[in-house]
C-alpha cells in the first residue's frame, strides 16, 4: 500500500496554489495569505515575504537616518574627545567629517579605536578611516542590499539631487524592513526589566513599558486613561512617530528617543528634570 508522504502532500498544495497564476501584486498577496491559512507558511515566513516585496518598492529616502539625526565625528577632534562620544552613542560605524556634514571623508569603525590604546603616540584617525560610499536618495532598497552584500560595506551616505548630504543608511535599516526590528548588544533582552537605571542618573525605558509601572518605579503620576504604554504617551505628545535623537519634556521628565524605526518606537532615555525647566518648556 502506497501512502502519500507529507512532503509530497506539501508539494501538491504548492503546485495547486501556483497553478493560480497571480496577475498583479494584490493577487500575489492574496495567494500568500491563502498559503498561510492552509498552514503552508507560518506567520514569520509570511511577514518576511511581504517585507521582501515591500523592499523592492521602497527607496533609500524612506528608511534613511536624516542629516539632522546623524551622529558624526570631526576629523579634527582628538581621540580622547571622540572615544566618550562613541561609547555614549553605541554605534559601530561613524561618518567622519571635515568641518561640515557635507564633507564626509570616510567611515570610522568603533572597533578600530582599540588601536589607540596600544599606541597612543602613533595613533591617527585619518590612517584608519574606511572609504565612504555615496548613494542617491532614489536608490531602491533591494538594489542597495545587493550592493551592500557585494562590496561588504554596511553603511552609505545618502546625497540629494544637488550633491548635499541628506542622511545615511545602514544594512540594518534595510534588513529591518524584511525581518522586523533587529536587536543588538545594547538592546534589552526579552527577559530584562522594562525600566533600567543607568549609572549617570538616567533611565533606559522600553517603549512598551506600562505607564502604571513607570509611575511606580519613577514616582511619576502620568494618566493611563488614553495610553497604556509610555511609548504611546510619548508618541501622543509628539503627535507623530518621533525619530531617534528627538526629545520632548512631559511633566517632570525629559524623554529622548534612543531607538525607533519607520514603524514603531523601541527605546527611550528618561531623565528627571527640575520643575523650573518644565515651566520653561511648557511656556
Amino acid at each position: 500500500m502506497n501512502e502519500t508522504s507529507p512532503k509530497a502532500g506539501w508539494l501538491e498544495h504548492i503546485s495547486t496554489l501556483l497553478s493560480r497564476k497571480p496577475e498583479d501584486r494584490e493577487q500575489l498577496i492574496a495567494l500568500l495569505h491563502s498559503a498561510y491559512e492552509r498552514n503552508l507558511l507560518d506567520a514569520d515566513a509570511l511577514a518576511m515575504i511581504e517585507g521582501v516585496m515591500q523592499v523592492s518598492e521602497m527607496q533609500v529616502r524612506d528608511v534613511m537616518v536624516p542629516r539632522s539625526q546623524m551622529d558624526t565625528i570631526d576629523i579634527n577632534e582628538k581621540p580622547e574627545e571622540v572615544i566618550p562620544f562613541v561609547i555614549e552613542t553605541a554605534h559601530s560605524r561613524f561618518p567622519v567629517t571635515d568641518g561640515s556634514k557635507d564633507q564626509v571623508i570616510g567611515v570610522l569603525l568603533a572597533k578600530d579605536l582599540l588601536r589607540y590604546y596600544s599606541s597612543r603616540e602613533a595613533f591617527n584617525i585619518q590612517d584608519i578611516l574606511r572609504p565612504v560610499i555615496y548613494i542617491p536618495e532614489s536608490k531602491r532598497l533591494n538594489i542597495l542590499l545587493k550592493d551592500f552584500r557585494s562590496n561588504r560595506n554596511h553603511i552609505a551616505i545618502v546625497v540629494d539631487e544637488y550633491g548635499g548630504v541628506a542622511g545615511l543608511v545602514t544594512i540594518e535599516d534595510v534588513l529591518e524592513q524584511i525581518v522586523g526590528d533587529i536587536e543588538d548588544e545594547y538592546d534589552f533582552d526579552e527577559d530584562d526589566a522594562y525600566i533600567v537605571a543607568d549609572t549617570d542618573g538616567h533611565y533606559r525605558v522600553k517603549a512598551i513599558a506600562e505607564i502604571s509601572s513607570f509611575n511606580e518605579t519613577l514616582g511619576a503620576s502620568f494618566s493611563d486613561k488614553d495610553f497604556d504604554t509610555i511609548g504611546g504617551l510619548v508618541i501622543g505628545k509628539f503627535g507623530r512617530l518621533p525619530e531617534s535623537g528627538e526629545s520632548i519634556v512631559i511633566g517632570d521628565f525629559s524623554f529622548t528617543v534612543m531607538r525607533a524605526d519607520s514603524r514603531r518606537l523601541h527605546l527611550l532615555k528618561v531623565e528627571r528634570i527640575k520643575p523650573e525647566l518644565t515651566d520653561i518648556a511648557d511656556s
